[in-house]
């Protein structure tokens, strides 16, 4: 793969190497972008020697030579290629241009932008545009109502990755305005504030039956994220489908998807109109909605590209900090490798993901075998005509086990295992015990043989 627009390869990472300049360029492009260390500009893999090392210092120099701050607004992994390390710097666009080095300030030595395949000195008219649009309103800029502010919640939550805060966290985690007052983004990450977050359940597909309203707002905006997810991953319940082939067990929504739903709803919220986001469940879907559009410079096409433009830089890094967040740009395209673009609503004033369930929530899966019956909730149609009152003695791991020989006669035991969950052992053992009660009988060899439930009188 060779060098674009939104790629740049760099051989290996020196002190000659401008690598602020490139980076720079990238903060300032509409689409970010990516440096890759350990690649020649042929696309040749050199790696390596000290990824680590190169690693602490390439966040180093990105965090202490660029203003504003680009914290939040890059990720620095290492990623093997062609048997040899590489290390890959994602770079987002900001919402502060023109970004530069310090060293040169707001002048063309100071600002680039990616052009093609290169960064480009920025020009003078464009640096002095960019700064007068340049965002004043965000949550890192606007002084907190309330200055009286404790982060116990916070230090916790760092001490539990063992990366305690020092006394100089609320400088280093950008929780301060220029000014040096508390910002909102301590507000929000404040240990008591006034931001209400609410899980809300309605009995049908309308908000018109309004079974359970929960709150976990009011706290650290990490403990009100890290409740929301346990409280939906409980509501993620697995459903059953039966068909005349198969039983099919699947949760209620994807989890994966699900999960980074509800942290981009927290980390791409648009705070300063002072509204939470949303999580609503219906028998038929989930809606998950935040405020704001998306990001002035942001299409809809790039949005699902997975670009990003952080709107909340400073909720981003604490997110990612706290393993919140696995990679920059990465959310919403996991997202999309199970559900459409069509579940994705947006407008002037808010983003709505609606995720279909695979089940209706209240409502106990459709039954298309009409000789099913459940007993404790286990599926005995056939295993029922056959075994006859002796399935009411049974326990239930002996009961799935002849309804996947009912389903299958030449199912394998490490299969039933990985069905059942539970170990070849487990499995070997409640055979053994069917098999003493002339209940299930192995008809041929291990490898050509098949399963036959035996039927009773």
């Amino acid at each position: 793969m060779s060098e674009t627009n939104r790629i740049e390869y760099k051989s290996a990472l020196t002190k000659d190497l401008d690598l602020e300049k490139e980076v720079v360029a990238f903060l300032n492009y509409h689409e970010g972008g990516l440096v890759y260390i350990g690649i020649d500009n042929t696309g040749t893999t050199l790696g390596v020697e000290d990824p680590d090392g190169d690693m602490l210092k390439i966040k180093d120099r990105i965090k202490h030579n660029i203003s504003p701050s680009a914290m939040g607004l890059f990720d620095v992994v290492s990623e093997d290629k062609d048997d040899k390390t590489i290390i890959k710097i994602i770079v987002a666009s900001g919402s502060e241009k023109p970004y530069f080095k310090k060293k040169y300030g707001m002048t063309e030595k100071g600002c680039f932008l990616r052009i093609g395949t290169a960064a480009e000195p920025m020009p003078q008219k464009m640096i002095e545009e960019l700064f007068a649009s340049r965002t004043r309103n965000s949550i890192g800029k606007i002084k907190a109502n309330r200055q009286d502010l404790s982060f116990e919640q916070l230090r916790i939550y760092y001490q539990e990755k063992q990366k305690p805060l020092n006394k100089q966290f609320q400088k280093n985690l950008e929780l301060v305005t220029p000014q040096g007052d508390l910002n909102y983004a301590a507000y929000l990450l404040a240990d008591v504030n006034n931001i209400s977050v609410k899980v809300a359940k309605y009995k049908g597909d309308t908000r018109v039956d309004l079974t359970e309203s929960n709150e976990y707002g009011y706290v650290s905006l990490i403990k009100a994220a890290k409740s929301v997810l346990d409280k939906i991953d409980i509501e993620n319940r697995t459903g059953t489908q039966i068909t005349a082939k198969e039983r099919k067990e699947k949760r209620l929504w994807n989890t994966i998807a699900l999960r980074e739903a509800i942290i981009n709803a927290f980390v791409h919220n648009d705070y300063t109109r002072e509204i939470a986001p949303k999580f609503e469940i219906f028998n038929d879907r989930i809606e998950i909605t935040s405020a704001g559009s998306l990001p002035e410079g942001l299409s809809e096409s790039e949005f699902f590209e997975g670009f990003s433009i952080p709107r909340n830089k400073e909720l981003m890094r604490i997110f990612k900090d706290l393993d919140l967040v696995e990679q920059l740009g990465s959310g919403i395209p996991r997202i999309l490798e199970s559900y459409s673009k069509s579940c994705f609503h947006f407008s002037d004033n808010f983003l709505r993901m609606v995720f279909p369930s695979a089940v209706p929530v209240y409502e106990e899966p459709a039954q298309e075998k009409p000789k099913d019956r459940l007993v404790d909730g286990l599926v005995i149609d056939l295993v029922k005509d056959l075994v006859k009152d002796l399935v009411k003695e049974l326990p239930d791991t002996q009961i799935k086990i002849l309804n996947l020989v009912s389903e299958d006669k030449h199912i394998t035991i490490s299969a039933m295992a990985k069905k059942l969950g539970t170990s070849t052992t487990t499995i070997d053992n409640h055979i053994e015990i069917l098999k003493n009660k002339n209940v299930l009988k192995r008809v041929g060899g291990r490898k050509t043989g098949y399963w036959q439930i035996v039927e009773q009188e």
